[in-house]
């Protein structure tokens, strides 16, 4: 498969995954002045289990982390299940302290 090439898309309010510049998967979120609220992602079936979701959220993760301005509220199973999965995301979600590191 070829390389997934993640990109943020702000005038549509998603991050989105391309493989061979077609769409293979996208995360949208709705912007606050303090969150970014992840509210849906989804992969094209054809790209399934070729780690596209996991691209597309450690991608718009690391913005957010290094853009350091906002939150996450993670409403999207698939974001939220993921941060479960890395817990040094963890930080960056509302109503969590700054300071938790991993467990």
């Amino acid at each position: 498969m070829s390389t997934i090439d993640v990109q943020h898309r702000p005038e549509q309010q998603r991050y989105e995954a391309r493989i061979d510049d077609e769409v293979a998967g996208f995360a949208e979120y709705i912007r606050t002045d303090e969150l970014l609220v992840f509210t849906h992602t989804e992969v094209d079936p054809r790209f399934e289990g070729h780690g596209v979701g996991s691209a597309i959220a450690r991608f718009a993760l690391d913005d957010v982390r290094d853009t350091g301005t906002h939150r996450v509220l993670p409403l999207c199973p698939f974001i939220k299940g993921w941060i479960g999965r890395h817990r040094d995301y963890a930080p960056l979600v509302y109503g969590v302290p700054a300071t938790t590191a991993k467990d």
